[in-house]
This record gives C-alpha cells, structure tokens and sequence, in this order.
C-alpha cells in the first residue's frame, strides 16, 4: 500500500469514473456481471459519502448485439444507429442495477457543442451539481446518434476530461481492459512493465502509449495518456486501471498500487482558463514576436497588437485562438476582442492607434491575460 497515494485520495469525495467499451462489453453485448459489480462498488461508496459521476461507454455495442452484427462497424450511420439502439438498453441496466440500492440514474448525451459554448458548460455544471447534492448518479455519454465530429474524431476519454473540470471532480478513474499503462505494448511484447506512477507526461510516456483501440472502442492507450494530461493539468489525480477486476473502485480508494496513477500538476489552470485551454477549438492563429512572447510567458500579460506579427484564418470576436510564436510554436490559446480583419489591420501598432484605425476602441488588448490560458510546455521552453 501506498500511504502517499492514499493520503492524495482520501479527501477526493467527488469521483468521475470512466468505463470503457472494453470492460462493459460481453458475449450479450453488454457484460452485465462486470456492471453489476461496478455498481455494487459504486453504490457502496456512494453511502459513504462519495458523489460519482459514471462516463459510460457501450452503447454502440450493445446496439450492434441486439442487430446480430459481429464485426466492426465502418460508416459513420451505422455507428449513429447502432447508438441509437443500444443506448436505451445501456440506460436500462445501470437504472436496474443502482435501483436494487435505492440509487436513482439520470443520463445526460453531450456534444462538444453543449461544452463550447460557455453559457451551456456552466448550464452542465449546475445540473451536474444539483443531481450529485440529491444523491442522484448521472451516466453520461457523447450523443453518439447526431455528434458526427465525436464519433469520427473524439471518444469518451476525451470527454471525460472536460467533464473533470466541469464538475470540479476530486479524482478521475479510467477503466478499461488492461491494469494501466505499461513502458511496451503488452500485445506484442511478453517483456513489459506496468508503471505505477507518473509524474510527469513526456514525450517519452507518450511514446509508451499505443493508439490501438479495442475492437468496440474508440480510443486506445494514448487517447488515455492525452486525457490524463488534461486533468492533471486542472490539479486532478488520474487513474488507470483495470475495470474487470473484482473490488477495483476498493482497492483504488485504499490507496493501493493498482493501475498508473499520473500525479496532479501543482501549478494548475484555474476552470475558465482549463476549459480555454482543453475544450474550445481553435478558430485561427496569432504569430507573435519574441518582445511579446515573453510579455505572455514570464510577465503574465495580455496580448497587446503591437506584438502581433501575422494571422491566420476567419474568425470573429470571442472565438478561441492560438497564439505562435516566430517558430510556429504554440504559445497560448485565448478568446479574441477583435476579429481577423480587424487584427490584420491593427497588427504591429501601438493601442493609441487602435481607434485612429478601426474608428472606435472597444479595449486595448486583442487577448485580455483573463481569456489567455498559455501552454505549460511553454511555460518550460
């Protein structure tokens, strides 16, 4: 046992647990002794005091199952249907399985849409709160059936990520198939070590990660790795760690060594700045000089245009940019107070300029240090 982690996650009461197609699946679909036992464990702890969040895979699969389809599925409305079925039946099984404890279920589909826009992430957030202070587990899911960019590019790592910092949560667990992130792929190789912890993401651990996914999943070992780098960065312990093991959520929780545990960043990004950061796609590129590249990084200030050396893309106030460096670095990500055009017009020039050129001022910074979320890696160089 290890007392460091268990004195880490002794105070973490408000979990999100993320169950992968790889534990959840089985020869009916879905594997429904493993998910009674998660929800044993879960209902278990919930008593105790702990408030869970449960990002569940398995729809698609289970959907596939109940049409008899034993191979992958390949296009894109294939996937939408198959969610479509198998979803009902997902919600079912948890709803049964939490209510032999008295336990009631909600369930929330996400897009990324629902946590671009600001005003629907907190939305998200006070719903989220609410349910967890009645004592009310949410499951949630992508919208599988309509999100088209989340089936073709993202996966429930990813949005488990988000959801980390939206619901403020203590600790993350990752429960897939294997017992964590091993330094070789055990799939091709007998001669491989599990790591237990990690402290820091390089590009080595990185490298450690395979991207081959389960045959029902989306994701594979890197997705995780990616995920944990997003909530560690909030200050958030991640857990990787073996889903189909008897007592996991137990034996996690008593802070024995099972799976990988990446340890959080003590320095961290507040939620605003994490959710700039990690859930807003960029709309366009900001090259900067080095004057003010070393403005953003060591003084902590905001994007002036004098600084601005080029740009890159359409887009309009609010939307989220990275700011580059002359290498092509990426700097920062913020939300803009100027469009394109008018960054284009104002670039190089002093503030005193601004409304001698727009004909008018609104501020004087193109991104305010409040919208600015800089890369840690930055941060390094």
């Amino acid at each position: 046992m290890s007392e460091k982690r268990r004195k880490m996650l002794e105070n973490a009461k408000r979990i999100l647990v993320k169950i992968g197609s790889g534990v959840l699946t089985g020869k009916d679909g879905l594997d429904l002794e493993i998910i009674e036992n998660l929800v044993n464990e879960t209902a278990e702890f919930s008593k105790e005091g702990y408030q869970f969040v449960i990002v569940s895979s398995g729809a698609i699969a289970s959907g596939m199952h109940r049409m008899g389809f034993k191979a992958r599925l390949q296009s894109l409305p294939q996937k939408q249907a198959a969610a479509a079925i198998g979803q009902g039946r997902l919600m079912r099984v948890y709803s049964n399985a939490f209510g032999k404890h008295g336990l009631v279920t909600a369930q929330i589909l996400l897009t990324m849409s629902d946590l671009s826009d600001r005003q629907r992430f907190l939305n998200t957030r006070n719903t989220l709160s609410t349910l967890m202070e009645w004592g009310v587990i949410p499951i949630i899911n992508e919208n599988d059936t309509v999100a088209v960019d989340e089936i073709k590019f993202g996966d429930n790592d990813n949005l488990a990520s988000m959801l980390a910092n939206i619901m403020e949560a203590g600790l993350v667990i990752n429960l897939t198939n294997t017992k964590g992130l091993y330094d070789r792929n055990p799939r091709e190789t007998e001669e491989h070590t599990l790591i237990r912890t990690v402290t820091e993401i390089t590009g080595e651990i990185e490298a450690m990660a395979s991207s081959e996914a389960d045959p029902l999943g989306m994701g594979g070992m890197k997705s995780k790795v990616i995920a944990a780098r997003k909530v560690i960065t909030f200050g958030i312990p991640y857990i990787i760690a073996c889903g189909k093991e008897a007592g996991i959520l137990g034996r996690i929780f008593s802070g024995r060594e099972v799976g990988t545990l990446f340890m959080p960043m003590e320095k961290h990004l507040k939620s605003k700045k994490h959710w700039i950061a990690f859930t807003l796609r960029s709309r366009g590129r900001i090259y900067i000089d080095d004057g003010a590249k070393k403005a953003l990084i060591d003084q902590g200030k905001s994007l002036l245009p004098s600084g601005i050396v080029r740009i890159e893309g359409n887009f309009a106030v609010g939307d989220p940019v990275n700011c580059r460096d002359s290498k092509g670095s990426k700097i920062a990500k913020g939300l803009v107070n100027y469009s394109s055009e008018d960054i284009d017009r104002i670039k190089g020039l002093k503030t005193d300029r601004i409304e001698q050129i727009l004909g008018n001022k609104p501020y004087d910074e193109v991104i305010h240090r409040d919208n600015m979320a800089v890369t840690m890696a930055a941060k390094k160089r």
